[in-house]
């Protein structure tokens, strides 16, 4: 399964930023890390999803080492469209990390969000948002190395306590080429607090270029008042599709079906039993009672799902 990068599995690029339209709001799969896989991606996609992200990735472990590349990025014929997220803080870097993916993926994606403490010491993730003159640099050596015109280039930021800053980083990167911008509505401290969709929609004012609204959209009703709320021309999504895969289809809880499904592919992919539980443990919350659930979320084998499954759900 991982054929990520033998060259027989190339196939034609796609224009990531054709799939924006006046008339169709996109729907994405954010990157997420341990979960936004190639299981699950395949998965989400079979419920309408538009685009999917991977997880994030270290672009500097990513360039140096064959054995991070196999294990951080797996794909297949269907994987698409797809864009590859990784965590840079060097303009060459991220371009090699980019042309290196670029025969297998539709488009990269800078992370300028992540507000973990280790990113921020590192130099990546949200820090990045007071550096816009870097952003802008790592977008036009992207632009300047991949060769395929199509390929996109997207960078994903938390916004600033001062909007006019995070306006200002926008149009630079706007300048420099980015394809679109994805904004998660919050700060570098912020966690919990509300999303701040009015941030949002001053950002989107600022540009000509597509947005993505990202934050607590748990459903498909929410997803459309963001949209409304923002004028974003996509919403990007993480927890309410862990919880619900099958959300952009607009099921208001996860179907059978979809958990059949995601037994299916995992099994097919070689998902490891914590991933696959773990999965399973989010989709389950809101279908499953309290009873139920702290007697799933104990079992420790796949054979013990399997068997909890089929004896609770018949599948």
């Amino acid at each position: 399964m991982k054929n990520n990068f033998i060259a027989d599995v190339q196939w034609p690029p796609q224009n990531p930023v054709d799939l924006f339209h006046p008339e169709h709001v996109l729907k994405i799969c954010a990157p997420m890390v341990r979960y936004s896989k190639l299981a699950f991606r395949t998965l989400v996609r079979k419920y309408g999803c538009d685009l999917c992200y991977t997880p994030m990735i270290v672009a500097a472990d990513f360039v140096k080492s064959v054995k991070a590349r196999d294990s951080e990025f797996t794909t297949n014929r269907g994987d698409r469209p797809l864009i590859v997220q990784f965590a840079a803080k060097e303009a060459h870097t991220l371009a090699n990390a980019s042309c290196l993916v670029s025969p297998f993926a539709d488009g990269v994606d800078l992370n300028c969000g992540c507000p973990q403490r280790w990113a921020l010491s590192e130099g990546y993730g949200a820090c990045l948002i007071n550096k816009p003159d870097l952003v802008q640099d790592m977008v036009r050596q992207v632009r300047n190395q991949v060769e395929n015109p199509s390929f996109s280039v997207s960078i994903k930021i938390r916004i600033h306590d001062d909007i006019t800053r995070t306006v200002d980083l926008c149009q630079k990167a706007q300048a420099a080429g980015v394809s679109w911008i994805t904004v998660h509505g919050r700060s570098i401290d912020e966690r919990h607090q509300p999303v701040h969709y009015e941030e949002i929609k001053i950002i989107k004012e600022s540009l000509s270029i597509p947005v993505v609204a990202n934050g607590d959209i748990r459903n498909l009703k929410e997803a459309e008042n963001v949209c409304d709320m923002t004028g974003a021309d996509g919403i990007m999504v993480a927890r309410g599709l862990l919880a619900n895969p099958a959300m952009f289809a607009g099921y208001e809880e996860t179907p059978l079906e979809c958990i059949q499904d995601w037994v299916d592919l995992a099994l097919r992919h070689g998902t490891p039993f914590t991933c696959l539980h773990h999965h399973l443990m989010y989709m389950m919350e809101r279908i499953a009672s309290k009873h139920e659930k702290r007697i799933f979320n104990v079992l420790s084998s796949t054979s013990a799902v399997l068997d909890y499954l089929k004896e609770h759900y018949g599948l």
